[in-house]
């Protein structure tokens, strides 16, 4: 039995994965959806990306979780990324769904055209306010999928996206899966692109957009139970 430690992108919290977690546990596995420190039901609480981090390696420490497939989605992929490393040998493998990853001493920020922080973070009061309905057209949502999104979404704490990465060793001798959504674009950034190189990474791809667990709960989860019998 696999166990899984979801953690939804930005703006998002647990309830992003509302229609995957049945399907992962009616197939005897355990799920675990996370939301990160300031948003959501956690809003008000002081965030930077190494709270995100701790986020992670907490509650897998706290249910005492073995076997554990982290699946980070959009940029929770960074902080998924480095509680790979720092959970040791409870973890089994990691899932990246349309994520970015974490490279050392870079922030979700540094490949962001200049001044993107201070016209979209310093703006609006230290956070990157959510996206409106308009923004998440040609994604495969349907119109109740994006009004759910919408109205779900809190502001996103800003330094997660200012803080850099921390990591101990490269992220590609971990076991990954990286699921492509090919709605948000055909190939994965160079980034992932060079983890792909590795033996122990493999690359899904998705016919639909960056939100799969609101366009297609079903399919993500069969990847996702599949990801679990790969070490």
């Amino acid at each position: 039995m696999a166990e899984f430690v979801m953690v939804a992108g930005a703006w998002l919290g647990a309830w992003a994965w509302d229609e995957v977690v049945p399907e992962l546990r009616v197939a005897g596995h355990g799920a675990h959806p996370l939301t990160l420190s300031g948003l959501a039901d956690k809003q008000g609480v002081p965030a930077g990306q190494q709270t995100h981090v701790q986020d992670i390696v907490d509650e897998v420490e706290r249910r005492d979780l073995r076997d554990v497939v982290l699946v980070g989605h959009s940029y929770s992929g960074i902080p998924v990324g480095q509680a790979a490393e720092r959970i040791g040998d409870r973890l089994a493998h990691m899932v990246f769904v349309d994520s970015n990853v974490p490279t050392h001493g870079e922030a979700f920020a540094s490949g962001a055209p200049e001044g993107w922080a201070a016209t979209e973070i310093d703006a609006h009061g230290g956070f990157w306010p959510p996206q409106t309905a308009a923004d998440y057209a040609g994604q495969g949502l349907s119109d109740e999928q994006i009004a759910r999104i919408v109205e779900g979404s809190t502001p996103h704490p800003g330094a997660s996206l200012t803080e850099p990465a921390v990591l101990a060793r490269p992220l590609g001798e971990l076991p990954a899966t990286y699921i492509k959504c090919l709605l948000d674009g055909e190939k994965p950034a160079d980034d992932v692109a060079r983890l792909l190189t590795s033996k122990r990474w493999r690359l899904v791809e998705m016919d639909t957009g960056h939100w799969p667990m609101f366009s297609q709960p079903r399919e993500l989860a069969r990847i996702l139970l599949d990801a679990a019998t790969r070490r």
